[in-house]
């Protein structure tokens, strides 16, 4: 996917999830089901792995280089790259630390739903700073698949809210 491509699936995705989050009962948003997390808490943590993507991608590119290195090998496709993701899933990968989200409440609903969007525009605003070969050129963590490029990291990024979108909806029907 070339840069623009990515900028309008990322607003895609995450406009569809925030739809689905607004138009869901309050039962529906707050409800938890067999030890699965609600959809409040599936905003919260789509929201929790966005912002501190945004957050470094906003830092100078010598910082970037400086902590994390460059790449030194060809980014995988956004395929190959939701293949590694699954298949960590399926070995019982799962969300550590500040990603967890605690219980979110329904008042919290509209202001994570602003926020998150939020986040989606100001990461692409950011990403127009960035040339085709600088988001393959930067790496960084991540904390189940490792070291991503940038590019790489907006795959997971597009990946990622659908596949919390998916298990919403499916854990509403359990």
């Amino acid at each position: 996917m070339n840069k623009q491509t990515l900028k309008n699936n990322l607003s895609e995705r995450h406009n569809s999830f925030i739809s689905n989050m607004h138009n869901l009962t309050d039962e529906e948003f707050v409800s938890c089901k067999n030890e699965k997390w609600s959809a409040g808490q599936q905003l919260e943590h789509i929201y929790l792995s966005v912002k501190p993507v945004r957050q470094i991608l906003g830092l100078p590119r010598f910082t970037l280089k400086l902590i994390w290195g460059k790449a030194n090998r060809e980014s995988k496709s956004y395929d190959e790259l939701v293949k590694k993701y699954i298949y960590k899933l399926e070995k019982g990968g799962r969300a550590t630390g500040r990603f967890i989200p605690k219980v979110v409440s329904i008042e919290k609903r509209d202001k994570l739903n602003v926020e998150l969007k939020n986040e989606i525009n100001k990461l692409n605003s950011i990403l127009d700073k960035f040339t085709e070969e600088e988001l393959d050129y930067y790496i960084l963590p991540h904390p189940l698949l490792g070291k991503l490029t940038l590019r790489e990291i907006m795959y997971f990024t597009i990946y990622h809210v659908e596949h919390h979108e998916a298990l919403t909806k499916r854990n509403l029907i359990l």
